[in-house]
């Protein structure tokens, strides 16, 4: 799979600078690594906070046949920032109110699995996605 985000290295410039005792001249020069470097982290870390999105959703979406569920494994590119749940009833049982109760016979009420799943899981798990981002930009 090609990497979601691509990032450059821009080309050297040089400056010259008039001062009073004369000519300055500055040349900036990119490692030309740098680019290819940043972008390898980057996609790696947007990797690491979409399948652990994915991940830490799964116990918070309501469920019945597991259809719900799938379609944010199956419709969400790992890498690309974007987490998508794509099923007929995605948006009504995401948005509406639903009245769950507890041995309804659907299955789909189980503690915690309701409404604003994906609100609810960064609520809980944040900063623990972050720290995982932040490692894995550090290098770890």
């Amino acid at each position: 799979m090609a990497d979601k985000f691509l990032f450059r290295t821009p080309k050297g410039e040089m400056y010259k600078i008039k001062t009073p005792d004369g000519e300055t001249r500055l040349e900036i020069r990119w490692n030309s690594n740098f680019g290819p470097n940043i972008s390898k982290t980057f996609n790696s870390v947007q990797e690491f906070i979409d399948s652990r999105c994915l991940e830490l959703c799964e116990p918070l979406i309501p469920k019945d046949t597991g259809i719900l569920k799938e379609s944010g494994i199956l419709c969400t590119q790992i890498g690309s920032g974007e987490v998508k749940y794509r099923t007929p009833y995605a948006r009504r049982w995401y948005y509406m109110p639903a009245s769950f109760s507890e041995g309804s016979g659907s299955g789909m009420y189980t503690k915690g699995r309701g409404n604003y799943w994906f609100e609810r899981m960064k609520q809980q798990h944040k900063e623990q996605i972050l720290k995982g981002a932040q490692r894995i930009a550090n290098g770890g």
